[in-house]
């Protein structure tokens, strides 16, 4: 195949994928996750790292904790402490974890006392003055965590991730940004203490962790989408809506790992997923309780559950992992969506070409040519092709493969690249637009099976790598909790 071909194809299949994500990321997308923030994935990211230097390492960054307002005092946003939140790596293609990295936290409450009329009295803050380090003697509420990896190799053995400095394995979270005059050294400073360098079993080449909040990086017309598509889906695709995001947070897992240590030897592409477990407790026929830990959250892709997976079957999918993904097939087969959009536009007709095999190729295989494993066996993740190099921050296209960026989405995801006009486009149809019989990807449809195929669907809300930081871990700076902005004066509350 030429590469004017091969381009087309990548652009093409590349859409069809974003239709099985649908039109958002995973905010609050199941019964159970809505009701429990604290273990609910809302984005896995997944890039080669383009920061300067770090050619050969894979960043991944899985976020926590949706709808984080920057005020939320007096105790802020915590990770589960019964729980646990894993990130898996598949790197032979045959849709079981090869490598997980297993993260536990804990809660260490100090204690610290004021004299209050002749009495010591417990104070009611997670700090009692100003912050600028690690472990500072003014945090009341010390959240630590510990790193195991896990090889499928070693037959489930779990080693210790420590750090490259001095050995220990026990890492320190920051306090959320509580605000400029908690961190009078600037939070960029006090967050930026807690980036590890960390040795991993049986890893060369040192890697670095990251775990704390962030400034929220997706972004979405997310309430009018909602709201049965309250919006003009052909209108601007830069400002044309507000991001709902913007003035959030989101608690951040953050790794940048080199690339040899989670690939195989003749294989570049790996395959990722997220998950969180809490302690489930089951009663046994004897009146005794057996505690068991069950698996309660679950992302790669970008909104599977959210608007794909039907309602009734929600949490089943969250409980799931990637390689029993079959039973949810008729939803990517006979997905819902276009339909629906199709009653609220009559004039934008979904496609008519069921079932939809073309979805399930690229959805649950990765791209033939991009990123699909040699030996693939059909299972649910985000896929990236490490031998593909990083594209520069400047010449990154939100569009990913469909806008000529091979290192962009559907090939792995980076925080910039727009999955939500993708998937807006496809759902309606512009993978059958693309292609044809005589192309060398049979997709299964023809442009005559997509009548509004080829329209620039959008959300009208659009960011790009500038918006985000341009070294690890990528993301942004949080909101500050003392951000409370006033309306102008005489304006309407």
């Amino acid at each position: 195949m030429n590469k004017a071909a091969t381009l087309q194809l990548s652009a093409a299949v590349s859409l069809i994928l974003a239709s099985a994500t649908a039109v958002a990321s995973s905010h609050r997308e199941a019964p159970f996750t809505g009701d429990h923030p604290r273990i609910d994935a809302t984005d896995l990211y997944m890039f080669r790292s383009y920061e300067a230097n770090r050619a050969d390492f894979v960043t991944v960054l899985a976020n926590y904790r949706p709808f984080q307002d920057p005020q939320g005092g007096p105790n802020f946003y915590r990770f589960s402490t019964p729980g646990r939140y894993d990130i898996h790596f598949d790197n032979n293609g045959d849709g079981v974890e090869d490598v997980t990295f297993q993260f536990d936290f804990a809660d260490y409450v100090k204690g610290q006392a004021l004299p209050a009329g002749g009495k010591m009295t417990k104070i009611p803050l997670i700090n009692s003055g100003q912050i600028t380090a690690v472990d500072d003697p003014n945090i009341n509420r010390r959240e630590t965590y510990t790193v195991r990896m896990v090889r499928r190799t070693s037959a489930g053995v779990s080693q210790s991730v420590l750090k490259s400095t001095n050995g220990e394995d026990r890492f320190d979270k920051p306090l959320d940004n509580i605000g400029e005059k908690t961190f009078p050294g600037g939070y960029a400073n006090y967050a930026n203490q807690h980036i590890y360098s960390v040795n991993i079993p049986n890893c060369a080449t040192p890697a670095k962790i990251f775990v704390g909040q962030r400034k929220e990086p997706f972004y979405i017309a997310v309430g009018k989408i909602f709201d049965l598509f309250n919006l003009n889906p052909l209108g601007p695709q830069f400002n044309g809506n507000n991001n709902d995001l913007e003035a959030k947070n989101v608690s951040t897992i953050a790794m940048e790992v080199p690339i040899s240590c989670i690939t195989m030897p003749g294989e570049p592409v790996v395959g990722a997923f997220t998950t969180a477990v809490e302690p489930l407790v089951l009663m046994m026929p004897d009146g005794a309780g057996k505690r068991i830990l069950q698996q309660r959250s679950r992302l790669g892709m970008p909104l599977v559950n959210e608007v794909i997976i039907g309602l009734p079957d929600k949490d089943r999918f969250n409980e799931s992992r990637p390689r029993n993904d079959a039973q949810f097939l008729q939803y990517v087969t006979h997905p819902s969506l276009p339909t629906l959009v199709q009653s609220l536009f009559p004039a934008a007709k979904a496609p008519t070409n069921f079932p939809r095999t073309d979805l399930v190729a690229a959805f649950l295989t990765g791209i033939s040519g991009l990123n699909q494993p040699q030996n693939v066996v059909p299972a649910e993740m985000l896929r990236l092709n490490t031998s593909i190099p990083a594209t520069a921050p400047g010449a990154q296209s939100p569009l990913g493969v469909a806008g000529g960026d091979l290192a962009g989405f559907p090939n792995g995801r980076r925080p910039g690249d727009d999955v939500v006009d993708l998937s807006l486009r496809v759902a309606m149809g512009a993978l059958c637009v693309l292609t044809g019989p005589t192309d060398t990807f049979k997709v299964g449809c023809m442009p005559s099976d997509a009548p509004a195929g080829g329209l620039p669907f959008t959300d009208g809300v659009r960011k790009n790598a500038q918006f985000y930081q341009m070294t690890f871990p990528y993301l942004t700076t949080p909101i500050p909790g003392n951000f409370n902005p006033e309306p102008a004066p005489g304006a309407t509350p």
